[in-house]
């Protein structure tokens, strides 16, 4: 590889030797970190991302509109009002006495305004076999649901006062508090077994206690330095639920990642014979530096989140990348000062039927039996086992071609496990589009100028007659404000395609035909539908922008580290098939609903739209951390002196039991999502999990060695015109580290 002289170098080996030498210094200053970034962020406060930021486009500017005007949309509720069956109508005697009760039972509770009967507002369905009693919930919105349970109970005591009809509640406040009541544990669930389950498989990884509390240790601390560091970065890119989430999804992964790979090249080393100084020092300058080369993979693929223009996504990816560049500064810095420290300690708290596993061979450790005779299958024949493995991927990369995003609706999310999802199916057939209505938020000069209502009469007009929709359509003044909201139930109600379609027609017909003549009238479109459109619309322009800069970036980086084209070139190659093949999952499983119920899911007929490229990002950079730490030890042992097809073999065997505890922890973490109601979140969790699977075994075991073994000594080809392109790679073997020098058969140093 051209890279002359062996010798000790790199800010990796620095830092270890730095922390190691200065044990209660590196300590203190983590400490000091950790609690400063924890204060601050507690007096910064955290801002987080506002209505009006989310997307771009018209759902942006309806909701700047609303945002100017100083107006809170209260949360609205509708109450179902319909004949179970036989002759009843709305008109009948019998339903309007139930109306009644139902108007005079919410009105009765103190918490709503704005009660409307279905007789004033014709919110009758077309067979007039069902109407909707709607109103407003008073006080802040965003809270409705702590407040709603008196109105539900009053509609429930109606319900048993009429049971030829069917009486149920549905709105923003009736939803918030089903879920939180159904789900709300869900994710604190998630996020707090996320620490049990990563210890339970390192304390099997490691058989004592203390060597396992260690990865564990550093990625809790991780985590919570980046949660104050969010709070002083939310003042400049404001954060969300979803980033805090996500960053401690990645921060466990990451940081109990780097640590177990410092960890074990240590004790590897001591069980070779080496002295606990030399062993450590090893450790610093081949896993910590491929745990920072991982490290900064993995940062610049989550930058690429911060392309999207979405202000979520921009959350999630600054927040990702916080915490690992935290959790991979703390791994080269203060984890070989805890080991120096620490000593022998670190195989304190032996668990007894464990022991056997400390038994190992020589500077390989413990090799594993099972990828030792996998490896010698691929190597002795690379080609098949190049086309089963790429065949294989293939096929299961193929659904993927017919990948159909969207956002999920409430059915789609939560299946019919719920009541209220069913009165949601209920309203949206006897009144198509009548739950996700498009808002048409309307801003003029004056609400109430002549011209003005005349358009806004025509336009309601119009959007029934053009076939948008069905009505009724209801539209609320605010006179203070200059701005009115319509509200226009849209043809195909849940059925998101027609839905658009109806949106596309309204935006593109009936507006310009309409508000669109009048000077100085802003009419934005809003609503779920909208919503949905605009984020899809955004999402699909930010796609290759992303693609391009994490691949290139990767790409650089990779080269850069390894001073290798082929390298750079395989390391993108193999990443792409393992984003490919969960991408075919996930579609195979979500969409077509093969074999959905063994992971507990159903086929809703699409991937929520964020999922794709979020999988993406994050995906490519996890997978980097076994890539750079396997191939760096192939490249470790090739430039010892051993062929390039026995470093293979090598550096697979020597790291299998590593990437295999690291990969089960990532695979049982993420699984932990998949275990969540929610359908997306289902998504996520069986996404990554599959994905880090396929890396860990098909990827690493066998694709990765197959392809090594047929290029053999070209893995390290490097074109003489990219030989001036500066040098990141390390060349520190154990004898380098030990004081030997690694050199060839001619006993000149050896250069790879």
């Amino acid at each position: 590889m051209g890279n002359g002289d062996i010798r000790v170098r790199g800010l990796a080996a620095r830092a270890g030797g730095w922390s190691a030498r200065h044990r209660w210094a590196a300590v203190g200053i983590w400490v000091l970190f950790v609690v400063l970034a924890m204060g601050l962020g507690s007096a910064a406060g955290r801002v987080d991302v506002k209505d009006s930021d989310q997307l771009k486009g018209e759902t942006h500017t309806a909701a700047r509109i609303i945002e100017d005007a100083g107006i809170d949309e209260p949360a609205s509720e509708t109450v179902l009002i319909q004949a179970r069956g036989g002759d009843l109508k709305a008109t009948d005697g019998k339903f309007r006495d139930a109306v009644e009760a139902v108007v005079r039972a919410v009105e009765g509770t103190g918490r709503v305004s704005e009660v409307t009967s279905p007789y004033d507002t014709k919110t009758i369905s077309k067979d007039g076999r069902s109407a909707l009693v709607q109103f407003d919930v008073r006080g802040e919105p965003d809270t409705a649901g702590e407040r709603i349970e008196p109105v539900l109970k009053a509609v429930e005591g109606v319900q048993q006062d009429h049971e030829a009809l069917r009486i149920e509640e549905i709105g923003g406040a009736s939803m918030m508090k089903t879920f939180d009541d159904a789900f709300g544990d869900d994710f604190k669930k998630a996020e707090y077994s996320a620490v049990p389950v990563a210890f339970g498989i390192l304390l099997i990884a490691f058989g004592a206690l203390v060597a396992a509390l260690l990865p564990v240790a550093l990625a809790i601390t991780a985590i919570m330095a980046t949660m104050g560091l969010m709070g002083v970065v939310s003042h400049f890119q404001p954060m969300s639920e979803t980033a805090n989430s996500v960053m401690l999804l990645v921060g466990m992964a990451v940081g109990v990642d780097y640590c177990l790979f410092y960890l074990r090249r240590e004790r590897e080393e001591r069980e070779a014979g080496r002295d606990a100084q030399t062993a450590l020092r090893i450790a610093a300058a081949t896993s910590g530096r491929a745990i920072v080369v991982s490290g900064v993979t993995v940062c610049v693929a989550m930058a690429g989140m911060l392309f999207t223009g979405l202000a979520e996504f921009e959350a999630m990816g600054l927040a990702s990348l916080m915490v690992v560049a935290v959790a991979m500064v703390g791994s080269v810095t203060v984890l070989p000062a805890l080991l120096s420290l620490l000593g022998g300690r670190v195989e304190k708290g032996r668990i007894p039927f464990l022991r056997r596993r400390r038994r190992g061979g020589g500077s390989g450790g413990q090799d594993s039996r099972f990828w030792t005779a996998v490896l010698r299958r691929v190597l002795a024949k690379p080609v098949v086992a190049v086309v089963v493995a790429a065949g294989a991927l293939l096929a299961i990369t193929a659904p993927a071609l017919g990948m159909k995003t969207q956002q999920l609706t409430l059915d789609q999310e939560f299946g019919d496990s719920l009541p209220i999802v069913q009165t949601y199916n209920r309203l949206n057939d006897a009144f198509p589009g009548g739950s996700e209505p498009a808002e048409v938020i309307v801003r003029a000069r004056d609400i109430n100028a002549p011209e003005v209502k005349s358009a806004l009469a025509d336009f309601r007009d119009r959007a029934i007659s053009s076939g948008a929709s069905r009505g009724p359509v209801e539209i609320k003044l605010h006179d203070a404000q200059n701005v009115a909201f319509v509200y226009v139930p849209l043809i195909g109600g849940s059925d998101l395609d027609k839905a658009g379609a109806s949106l596309d027609k309204l935006r593109d017909e009936v507006r310009p035909a309409t508000l669109g003549k009048v000077d100085g009238v802003e009419a934005p479109i809003t609503g779920q539908v909208a919503g949905s459109q605009d984020f899809n619309d955004q999402l699909a322009g930010a796609v290759v922008p992303v693609f391009a800069f994490v691949v290139v970036f990767a790409f650089a980086l990779m080269l850069l580290s390894f001073r290798s084209l082929t390298i750079a070139v395989t390391s993108i190659v193999l990443n792409l098939l393992s984003v490919g093949a969960a991408y075919g999952i996930l579609v195979a499983v979500f969409q077509h609903g093969w074999g959905a119920s063994l992971v507990g899911a159903e086929g809703v007929g699409a991937i929520i739209t964020w999922l794709p490229l979020f999988l993406f990002v994050i995906l490519f950079g996890l997978s980097m951390d076994y890539h750079v730490f396997v191939v760096s030890r192939i490249r470790e042992a090739r430039l010892r002196g051993l062929t390039t097809k026995d470093a293979i073999r090598h550096g697979v065997v020597t790291t299998a039991g590593v990437v295999t505890s690291a990969a089960v922890i990532m695979v049982a973490v993420f699984a932990i999502f998949g275990t969540l109601s929610m359908q997306s979140m289902k998504q996520m969790g069986v996404g990554l999990a599959a994905a880090v699977l396929i890396d860990a075994t098909i990827i690493r075991g066998v694709l990765l060695p197959a392809v090594m073994a047929l290029l053999g000594e070209r893995n390290w080809y490097l074109p003489k015109w990219l030989h001036r392109l500066p040098d990141l790679t390390h060349d520190e073997t154990p004898q380098a580290v030990a004081g030997a020098s690694a050199r060839d058969g001619e006993g000149e140093p050896l250069k790879v």
